[in-house]
């Protein structure tokens, strides 16, 4: 009996997150493929029938496609090594022995609590060609040669909201690897300093191997999220100006519930979904063969 019992209590306890797993994520996916392949509209008349490929065949032969995916592929190309790279930085530096240190992770880590809506609204009143602070900064230092139109020129926009992201997004790693820091043995760096090993050479064989598993995690998450990229080029430019900020989540939702073609719209959204499960398998399989 009590063999029994302990191997459905933990079933027990995992029950509310599977329901929820099934009725928030399973279940609307599954009914995504089903629309994908059908005319449904948003509050349409018209019967609803099986159509095949058709909603798939609209979404690639849509130039608007392949410009949002373009500019996901940037955006995590981008991010991902840069964003790390930082917060591999913060992190080393917030694991020293420093006066205010604590103070330096919670600024470090504000943003990462900061409502993604509200970050992406005041950061643009930052990039405001006019009396935004950023400009200011800039003329000041260039004496007013510098004024670029940050969110409403196409070489600008996109720049500016990976600034963005990467500001509030850093936080989050940092904290992952400072975690991954503060667990590696003191030990290690006795035995290299032993060795005379430079403060470089115990980063690079003592602090990377110790991260590996951190950095695959943390390299993961933030494709995933950078992929979803959509709250703050929502707020900051709704895709604009001419597509250049288009992504394909905010696609998604235009054509879903914008233009009320909802099984196009799930046709972007299994589209979707396969491309980021694609990368983040491949992705970690290229890691874990490097590391290995």
């Amino acid at each position: 009996m009590r063999v029994g019992q302990d191997s459905v209590v933990p079933w027990l306890f995992s029950l509310p997150a599977i329901l929820m797993l099934l009725a928030f994520l399973v279940t609307p996916f599954v009914l995504a493929v089903i629309f994908s392949f059908t005319n449904l509209r948003l509050l349409s008349p018209i019967p609803l029938r099986f159509v095949g490929l058709q909603n798939y065949v609209r979404v690639f032969q849509d130039p608007i496609f392949y410009r949002a995916l373009g500019n996901n592929l940037l955006f995590v190309v981008i991010v991902v090594p840069v964003q790390t790279a930082l917060a591999l930085a913060l992190a080393v530096l917030v694991n020293q022995k420093l006066r205010g240190v604590r103070a330096f992770r919670t600024i470090y880590f504000a943003p990462v609590v900061t409502v993604m809506a509200v970050a992406a609204t005041v950061w643009r009143l930052l990039y405001d060609p006019d009396a935004g602070f950023i400009n200011g900064l800039l003329g000041a230092v260039s004496g007013g040669a510098v004024h670029p139109n940050w969110l409403r020129s196409t070489g600008t926009a996109f720049l500016a909201i990976i600034i963005m992201s990467i500001w509030q997004g850093v936080g989050f790693q940092m904290v992952i690897l400072l975690a991954g820091l503060q667990d590696i043995p003191h030990d290690h760096y006795e035995a290299a300093i032993v060795d005379g090993a430079s403060a470089w050479q115990q980063f690079r064989f003592v602090t990377i191997p110790q991260l590996r598993n951190q950095l695959l995690f943390v390299v993961t998450i933030t494709t995933i999220l950078a992929f979803r990229l959509f709250d703050q080029v929502y707020v900051m430019t709704s895709g604009g100006p001419l597509d250049s900020t288009q992504t394909m989540m905010l696609m998604l939702v235009d054509v879903g519930f914008g233009r009320q073609r909802i099984a196009q719209g799930s046709a972007i959204a299994v589209i979707f979904f396969l491309i980021v499960l694609s990368i983040s398998v491949a992705q970690r399989r290229l890691i874990r063969e490097e590391a290995t």
